[in-house]
């Protein structure tokens, strides 16, 4: 049986503050399998980010465990077993695209001729192979982010963290970028966990989208997107009926309406 890239058991997260603390998190549990994309949605201040920050090891639960790939989230860090990007894509600017993309290969020691490869293999994989010697400034914010998403695959993760990746660009930029991601994460064969605020964007990028509650974040409906192989999925999806009725049934979700009863009103998201 394949270990799951990701399983949060029973975890709450507090933050100190003036005067007591804040519950971020309550009573968390998830499991996202091994090549799996899932999205995490919800209004803000839910603990999206704070339970992608657990899983990367960036913070740690008050209580209840993490683990990835059935490591601690602690070990997965330091085995390199994910990458990360966030809605800033935080390219050094005096480095060129391609030793943006290298730079983790360079802090982990790795032999140059093997550095040089494996950068030239990720710049092809995000279609960047001519800008390799520009820098982040000569570049748009889409191509910033492609160069992001290419160094957080560097160390071939099977995993990657995604907070918002695109949502800083604007609608026609962030609709290539998530066809980019669905090609990238179908040729990688990399699980997915992905923080956004767009439900068409979650629908269209994921296999389950996990609508969140108001803080405290619980999980209040996990809903199945059934529309094919993301591999399979391109813009013609956007426009198909199952398509739209996962929106609605996800956007119902987040209004406190169960999955089941969208279904008895009509909403079909099979």
């Amino acid at each position: 049986m394949t270990t799951p890239a990701v399983t949060a058991s029973s975890v709450s997260k507090s933050f100190a503050v003036k005067g007591g603390s804040v519950s971020a998190l309550e009573g968390i549990d998830l499991e996202v399998a091994a090549g799996e994309f899932v999205s995490l949605i919800g209004p803000s201040g839910c603990g999206k980010s704070t339970l992608l920050r657990l899983i990367a090891d960036l913070d740690q639960p008050t209580s209840g465990t993490v683990t990835v790939f059935g490591k601690t989230a602690r070990q997965a860090r330091i085995d390199q077993n994910y990458g990360i990007a966030f809605q800033q894509a935080g390219l050094l600017a005096w480095r060129t695209v391609g030793q943006n993309i290298e730079l983790p290969l360079e802090l982990h020691r790795v032999a140059k001729p093997t550095r040089r490869a494996r950068v030239a293999e990720l710049l092809d994989l995000v279609g960047l192979t001519d800008f390799a010697d520009r820098y982040p400034e000569q570049l748009s914010g889409g191509m910033q982010q492609r160069v992001a998403i290419a160094r957080s695959l560097a160390e071939s993760p099977e995993l990657l963290l995604m907070d918002e990746p695109f949502g800083a660009l604007d609608e026609m930029t962030r609709e290539r970028m998530q066809n980019e991601l669905v090609r990238i994460k179908h040729e990688t064969g990399a699980a997915v966990v992905f923080v956004t605020h767009s439900i068409p964007e979650a629908v269209f990028l994921s296999d389950r989208v996990v609508v969140m509650s108001p803080r405290p974040g619980r999980i209040q409906e996990v809903v199945p997107v059934r529309l094919g192989a993301t591999g399979e999925r391109d813009e013609n999806l956007r426009e198909a009926t199952n398509f739209f009725s996962t929106v609605r049934a996800v956007r119902e979700a987040l209004h406190g309406v169960p999955v089941a009863e969208s279904a008895a009103r009509g909403v079909d998201i099979r």
